[in-house]
């Protein structure tokens, strides 16, 4: 145990006893026009509901535009309109969040914590008289066919110019039948892609939405929707290829889908993300930089200037939590055990059994930049074989611009499909 990594926990450590212990914390992302808000896992509740207090009142008392999250366009725009007063379809918020989330992982946005917030952004939208309400936007790659299926909808909707385009680019995609992974194979080793066909429609719709008199909303969500599916193309085409291509690729796709909401929202609008720390965190304080892969966090700062940017990544010493034991199988509670020892997890927890935050400065980075293991946690977890591969060797002070720690955490509220284990 370094004692002086130690030590400086507890002299730069802020105790969190309620929500209101944030607030200075709050004050300083406030100085930024971007604040990305991490995760250790998809499955802690905790993680949710400080980013929910930190998120409202970036919104109500900082004047922050939209919430930017690892989720996928199609879904997330439901809930964007929903929350803007465009969608009378539905009689309440969770019905439709499990309406729009309704693919595995589906209790990554399903859940409580979730609806929580989206209700109440509902009821500020409601009240807020400006004329770009708060939003809510999936800056995520995956919805190759359901981006495809709203861009040929509502071209069909204008009778746009760009329809035969569509047709065209979807008539290449039909053979797949909607299977990720089969086009992958057939894209990645038999080179039998439909490159050419989605970058066309990309260039075709990006350049007609300039000069038509779209509604200025609608031109975003069909321009990200063919940027969805470009992207998403040279997603599953690189992924039999390399790991971290299509890592990148997937990356470099939820920054520029972020550009053109922040485009949308006006350059100055102040933006929050949400997303897991593998995304937010600097990729360049940890070993992802050697296997040559970059992320969100990496990127937005290397974009903007130092002040315009501020990075909170998330952690947990031991809990509860919902994951899966595979790809596609069901959701159950799992066990968390006590953190690594000698990871940044351990560390904070030696400083003392209790919630803090701490904030990252020129008078003390120098205490926090040891590379030691810093906990993540997927979709697919095995705890029982998590010392073998879920730590991130990282400079925690260099990865983040400040850091939130739940001593002991629980698992998330799934609104549908209960694990048979819920408490």
């Amino acid at each position: 145990m370094d004692k002086n990594i130690k030590n400086a926990i507890q002299k730069w450590s802020v105790p969190i006893k309620s929500s209101d212990d944030l607030n200075p914390l709050i004050d300083r992302m406030a100085q930024s026009k971007i604040v990305l808000l991490g995760e250790a896992s998809h499955g802690t509740s905790e993680f949710y509901t400080i980013r929910t207090e930190i998120t409202k009142k970036l919104i109500k008392e900082k004047g922050f535009s939209f919430i930017a999250v690892e989720g996928d366009w199609p879904s997330c725009q439901e809930v964007n309109s929903y929350i803007k007063g465009f969608s009378k379809t539905y009689r309440n918020t969770e019905e439709i969040i499990i309406s729009a989330f309704h693919r595995w992982p589906s209790w990554m946005w399903a859940n409580r914590e979730v609806s929580s917030l989206v209700e109440w952004l509902k009821d500020f939208n409601r009240n807020n008289k400006s004329d770009k309400k708060i939003g809510f936007y999936g800056l995520d790659v995956y919805s190759l066919w359901e981006s495809m299926d709203e861009i040929l909808n509502y071209l069909k909707k204008i009778n746009s110019s760009d329809l035969e385009t569509a047709k065209k680019a979807f008539s290449c995609f039909e053979p797949f039948n909607r299977n990720n992974e089969t086009y992958a194979i057939s894209a990645g080793y038999l080179s039998d892609d439909c490159t050419d066909e989605v970058v066309d429609l990309l260039t075709s719709i990006r350049s007609n939405t300039k000069t038509s008199n779209l509604d200025p909303e609608e031109a975003l969500n069909l321009e990200v929707n063919a940027l969805v599916a470009a992207n998403a193309e040279e997603y599953y085409r690189s992924m039999v290829q390399s790991d971290s291509r299509s890592w990148n690729v997937r990356d470099k796709h939820m920054v520029e889908a972020l550009n053109a909401i922040r485009k949308y929202y006006g350059e100055d609008a102040k933006v929050i993300i949400w997303e897991h720390n593998t995304h937010v965190g600097d990729a360049r304080a940890t070993d992802m930089q050697r296997e040559g892969m970059l992320n969100v966090g990496q990127i937005v700062r290397e974009q903007h200037k130092k002040e315009d940017v501020f990075i909170a990544g998330f952690g947990t010493h031991k809990g509860t939590v919902i994951a899966s034991e595979a790809w596609g199988a069901e959701q159950k509670i799992m066990d968390v055990p006590p953190a690594k020892a000698f990871s940044w997890e351990d560390y904070l927890f030696q400083a003392g059994s209790f919630d803090k935050w701490l904030l990252f400065t020129d008078e003390n980075r120098s205490y926090f930049s040891n590379i030691l293991g810093h906990r993540a946690i997927g979709v697919v977890y095995q705890p029982e074989m998590e010392h073998y591969g879920n730590y991130v060797p990282s400079n925690l002070s260099a990865r983040y611009d400040a850091f939130i720690y739940v001593d002991t955490s629980k698992a998330l509220h799934p609104l549908q499909n209960y694990p048979n284990n819920y408490e």
